[in-house]
């Protein structure tokens, strides 16, 4: 008789180690389908926009990958009503078949030069469904686990999730570096790149064939059986001050955060790597692959750690490191990568001379803007190329901007008064002349591997992430235990998806386009920088720990 207790409690957690492996791989999978995308911009950027030219292509490439973020809140509301009110699981089912079906659609899209702007309209709307399903697959997963973990081990065991999002990353780097392997680049760039979408089916199947298997949650199945979901999980969860101030402070204490740490550490370091260092595609994934694997096991230590120390130190020391590391750590990475464009830069900068009455700023979501003065011209040139630059006004009475690298200096001519022929051709011709320019400069076309610094970059990319696990690791748990159950699932995933899909989805494309009009590589950091500075601030002074609340009452363990 005396063996049965310790008998239920080895079959208890062998279940829950089971919800947790299920609810795991499920969001393992949609984070693969999300990611695709992001691991492909520079792909989608030439099938997808071709019609224009490198920058702005590239800005609205990083704005569509930013669409499935900017959706997930929409999602979020979505399925956190039915969540609220029809329960967890079947939640998970009708998310994982949105992303599932609209992941592998991508795979069978016509390009640019196929359907014109139907190619690009088509992706919009698959990404946004993307974003749709996103939205409220993280609030379903984390609560579904939260709700059967002890609250002693809450957060290890929620930190399986915040886990599954690198398990996600690490196989759409790895499908995406075995696909460029085998085919080619060259062929990759054609057809390859759609192999990664399409086989998703599989993993789709899969997904829901586990989630299918498991059962609804304790304390959702408890609130039915008592007769007490919410009626108005909307209007419970924004429409009262109580639960509408523990919303608010978990967007700008930690979600904000969240969001722009995250994706520097994954996505932009990517960007920036591959665009603006010119490290080769093949060499970044693996770096981010490998980075991702060590995040995995990060996730749950710091996630073990929370339950003993506290969700918000936690939280607030990774916020901190981030926000320290990202300026100087881009810094190294620049030197670390290509040693020999880093020496170019500090020996011959580029300067743009031009009348900065005519100097726009490129960032157009739309992609109408024409930026044809002498100024754009010259700047989305030098720009496109990867190179940085610094601003200096024009002597009065210039006509034109000026390019000069070293002796030589490149007249751009205004464009204003073209035709599309004509600007194209002028364009060509000063590309061709400001590469001639770079080249005599000791500008190099691209990373030597003989100089890259591998073991520098992943020791700069692993304090990110330190720092990214930090926040990231013990947030689950803190989310589910800000909430009552009744409106646990609608009131955790907006602010999530607000801060991930909104502050954090932008990242990419405003960072990117702080750079093209700046001509500083680093100047796109100081966004993420101020939007962490913010949130410590926020955190310090209005969040309460929540560690081992328990879910039912709301109320905090004895002794605090």
């Amino acid at each position: 008789m005396s063996s049965h207790p310790q008998a239920d409690s080895v079959q208890k957690e062998a279940g829950l180690r089971t919800i947790v492996a299920a609810s795991a791989a499920g969001t393992t999978f949609e984070w693969y389908d999300f990611f695709i995308f992001g691991a492909l911009t520079s792909i989608i950027t030439k099938n997808f926009f071709t019609g224009l030219d490198d920058t702005t292509g590239m800005i609205l490439a990083l704005l569509t990958f930013a669409l499935g973020f900017l959706s997930r809140p929409f999602g979020a509301l979505l399925f956190g009503h039915i969540g609220d009110r029809k329960g967890r699981k079947g939640t998970f089912l009708y998310t994982i078949l949105l992303m599932g079906v609209a992941t592998v659609l991508i795979g069978f899209l016509p390009t640019y030069e196929q359907a014109g702007i139907w190619s690009p309209l088509l992706l919009v709307g698959l990404r946004i469904l993307q974003g749709i399903a996103m939205g409220g697959e993280y609030g379903g997963a984390v609560i579904y686990v939260a709700e059967h973990a002890p609250a002693d081990k809450r957060g290890a065991y929620t930190a399986w999730i915040q886990a599954s999002a690198s398990l996600g990353l690490v196989i759409a780097l790895l499908v995406v570096f075995l696909t460029r392997t085998i085919v080619k680049e060259e062929a990759f760039g054609d057809w390859g790149w759609r192999i990664p979408f399409i086989v998703s089916a599989v993993l789709l199947a899969i997904s829901v064939y586990i989630r299918a298997k498991t059962a609804e949650s304790p304390a959702f199945r408890a609130l039915h059986d008592s007769g007490n979901i919410s009626k108005a999980p909307f209007k419970e969860a924004f429409g009262q001050w109580s639960n509408l101030r523990q919303v608010l402070i978990a967007l700008f204490g930690f979600m904000t955060a969240q969001g722009v740490v995250w994706y520097t550490t994954f996505f932009y370091t990517q960007v920036f790597l591959e665009k603006s260092v010119k490290l080769a595609p093949t060499t970044v994934n693996l770096l981010v692959m490998s980075i991702s694997i060590v995040s995995a096991v990060l996730y749950v230590v710091w996630g073990q750690l929370s339950d003993r120390v506290g969700r918000k130190p936690v939280m607030i020391l990774g916020i901190a490191i981030a926000v320290l590391s990202f300026v100087p750590g881009f810094h190294l990475m620049a030197r670390f990568a290509n040693p020999a464009l880093d020496d170019a830069v500090n020996r011959t900068p580029v300067v743009i001379f031009a009348d900065p009455r005519k100097c726009s700023v490129q960032f157009d979501p739309v992609g109408k803007a024409q930026f044809t003065s002498s100024c754009d011209l010259a700047k989305s040139l030098v720009t496109g190329l990867g190179v940085p630059y610094v601003n200096k006004p024009t002597e009065p009475g210039a006509t034109f901007a000026t390019v000069q690298i070293g002796d030589r200096t490149i007249a751009v001519q205004s464009g204003d008064a073209l035709s599309k022929d004509e600007l194209k051709t002028l364009k060509t011709n000063a590309v061709t002349d400001l590469k001639a320019a770079l080249k005599a400069a000791g500008y190099p076309e691209a990373a030597d591997p003989k100089r890259v610094n591998i073991l520098g970059i992943f020791a700069v990319l692993f304090v990110f992430t330190v720092g990214a696990t930090a926040l990231y690791g013990p947030m689950a748990s803190a989310l589910v235990e800000m909430f009552p159950t009744r409106i646990r699932y609608t009131a955790l995933s907006l602010p999530y998806n607000i801060g991930t899909g909104w502050f954090g989805g932008l990242l990419p494309a405003i960072s990117f386009a702080m750079v093209a009009g700046s001509g500083n590589l680093f100047f796109g950091l100081w966004y993420p920088v101020i939007i962490g500075a913010t949130a410590i601030a926020v955190a310090l002074l209005f969040m309460k720990e929540t560690r081992g609340r328990d879910l039912h009452t709301m109320e905090d363990p004895p002794g605090r």
